[in-house]
């Protein structure tokens, strides 16, 4: 990069004077991996100090169903494949029952589009996983779902909206999102829900009062200039609607098993320095949100420790069942990660753990890193 505009970045970040799509587009073209995590650090430390959240959690997928067929989805079942499920309520129920002594406080859940489920089942579902779990926040559906849903009822998203808070719905999730560049959306996406249905229902849920994730699946077709042009939307977004709690990229992975739903299996995927990059990017480019998030399943525990110096200050959570992109497991990632394991990961990393809600309220601030260890990493300051 050159030695003006350098500084002319470094300028702006220091002023919190927000930055255009030419110096997103600049970032990502730098070499200097440690001067953009020192940037985003800098953001980071002024937004959230040396905290790092997260929470314990449950991802819960009641059925793996599809009638998508996204180029990057390994998750997807036709009706009457043979590994094809759809859980009854009771099932997910006895699942999610048996986090409750971890003192689990979000259920996450996430499906595919069903082509036969009566939109009924969705709201009954969230009813009997409140009343098995009262108190334990209920996030589920992507704007992708809800789309369906308006499909398959003939409802409004609005109507929708209504009954799912009503049965105990607290936040919407951020899938769906993908990249909304129509350049590559057409190459990926199987599905009919685009930007302008995406931010649609994202608008509509703000409105009501939930607070939602967003999220970028980056590193497979699209070009740095697409991962610029996906933040400034939803930034857009966020400077109308305030509604967004927290931004998580999420790099796509090859299914371990070459499964041959996943077309996408020819493209590299992205390189720990790569995700920095796109962490540092993101949390420089994203100034009205208030937290970046590294899903750890989809980058590994190491780089999810670095990249608390790169401008993410939230690792997600116990997660215990992740089945939408690839068995973790073959990628020499854990499947789950209990309450104490992450207070070791964010400890080992430098940083102060802070276990939240799903609303990022504080639960419980716990001690930070032992100091008189002498492998232990102090987090870099700003």
């Amino acid at each position: 990069m050159d030695a003006g505009l350098k500084r002319e970045i470094e300028a702006k970040v220091h002023d919190g004077v927000r930055l255009s799509r030419a110096d997103g587009e600049a970032l990502y073209a730098s070499d200097d991996l440690v001067w953009l995590g020192g940037l985003a650090h800098e953001v980071r430390t002024r937004k959230n100090g040396d905290q790092t959240f997260f929470n314990v959690n449950r991802h819960l997928n009641l059925t793996n169903v599809c009638s998508a067929s996204c180029a990057y989805c390994s998750f997807q079942r036709k009706p009457g494949e043979q590994d094809a499920y759809t859980m009854r309520i009771e099932e997910a129920v006895r699942l999610a029952k048996e986090m409750e002594p971890a003192g689990i406080t979000e259920l996450h859940i996430v499906n595919g589009l069903h082509p036969t489920l009566p939109w009924r089942y969705y709201p009954r579902s969230l009813r009997e996983l409140g009343k098995a779990l009262p108190g334990v926040a209920l996030k589920a559906f992507t704007a992708t779902e809800i789309h369906w849903f308006e499909k398959i009822s003939g409802l409004p998203a609005d109507e929708i909206l209504d009954e799912l808070i009503d049965a105990g719905l607290e936040s919407l999730t951020g899938g769906g999102a993908e990249i909304f560049d129509w350049e590559i959306r057409q190459q990926i996406v199987g599905h009919e829900t685009h930007w302008e249905d995406w931010s649609r229902i994202h608008r509509l849920a703000h409105s009501k009062g939930l607070r939602t994730p967003c999220t970028m699946l980056y590193g497979h077709v699209e070009e740095p200039r697409h991962r610029v042009d996906h933040v400034l939307r939803l930034r857009e977004l966020q400077d109308e609607t305030g509604g967004f709690s927290v931004f998580i990229p999420l790099r796509f992975q090859h299914d371990s098993v070459g499964d041959p739903r996943n077309r996408l299996m020819n493209q590299p995927m992205a390189t720990g320095a790569e995700a920095l990059k796109t962490f540092a990017v993101s949390r420089l480019l994203f100034d009205n949100v208030d937290h970046i998030k590294c899903f750890w399943v989809m980058h590994g525990l190491t780089t999810a420790q670095l990249s608390l110096n790169f401008g993410v200050d939230d690792l997600d959570g116990s997660v215990v069942e992740y089945k939408i992109t690839h068995d973790a497991d073959g990628f020499g990632t854990p499947g789950t990660m209990t309450r104490d394991d992450l207070l070791t990961v964010i400890r080992d990393a430098g940083f102060h753990p802070v276990e939240r809600d799903t609303r990022y309220r504080t639960i419980r601030t716990y001690d930070g890193p032992d100091t008189t260890r002498r492998d232990t990493p102090v987090a870099i300051d700003a």
